[in-house]
């Protein structure tokens, strides 16, 4: 299997110079380049199409939501993940990173064997949004004065049944209990259903479970 490519985005160079460390000694993952701010993120993600990148939310020129939007969306022909990591545990980072398109939210207090597992998990196509987050952002979308509620797209009772329970932050194993199916099976539905909305990853899964009122 050929390395997983990583760039980083935050404006502390002593943070990158941490992480950088920590990434060029972990086998199997490669640092391609670092960014000080936004727009940098996304010339360095334009130009060296990483796996992952590891992006800071408050940044100079261009924040990391906006780095984020514009590399999940503006460059979407792109195969790059994001992770958005940030000192400050609050809702609306969450809610913001995960609409930019972002799979996957930590915080920079994240225990080095534990950003290493994210990065694993985020480049293999899976979204680092635990059962907490996902309540935290069910809580944050639901509190939205105003928020707008899409047709459902065209789904199987059974594939309704299993973008429900992603939407409630069931992992692959809790929903093969709950219905009754084989991991096989569960994985499958998953990827029919990604490819079926166009999502990137369970994270988006759950945004759309949402915004088309199927929770």
């Amino acid at each position: 299997m050929s390395d997983i490519t990583v760039a980083l985005a935050d404006d502390q160079a002593l943070l990158r110079a941490g992480f950088r460390i920590l990434i060029d000694h972990t086998p199997g993952l490669v640092c391609v380049g670092e960014a000080g701010n936004g727009r940098e993120a996304v010339e360095l993600a334009r130009r060296e199409r990483p796996d992952v990148v590891l992006m800071d939310v408050r940044m100079p020129e261009m924040s990391g939501l906006d780095a984020t939007r514009e590399i999940c969306q503006g460059l979407a022909e792109l195969p790059t993940k994001v992770i958005v990591l940030t000192t400050f545990d609050l809702d609306e980072y969450v809610f913001g990173a995960i609409r930019a398109g972002a799979s996957g939210f930590l915080l920079k207090e994240v225990l080095p064997d534990e950003l290493i597992r994210a990065i694993k998990v985020v480049a293999a196509g899976e979204a680092l949004l635990t059962p907490a987050a996902t309540r935290r952002l069910i809580s944050a979308y639901m509190a939205q004065p105003e928020r707008q509620v899409n047709p459902a797209p065209e789904m199987t009772a059974r594939e309704r049944d299993v973008l429900a329970l992603v939407a409630r932050g069931r992992s692959n194993e809790e929903i093969a209990n709950e219905l009754h199916l084989s991991m096989g099976t569960v994985k499958t539905y998953v990827g029919r259903l990604l490819a079926k909305l166009g999502a990137r990853d369970r994270a988006q899964l759950v945004m759309i479970a949402y915004e088309t009122g199927l929770r």
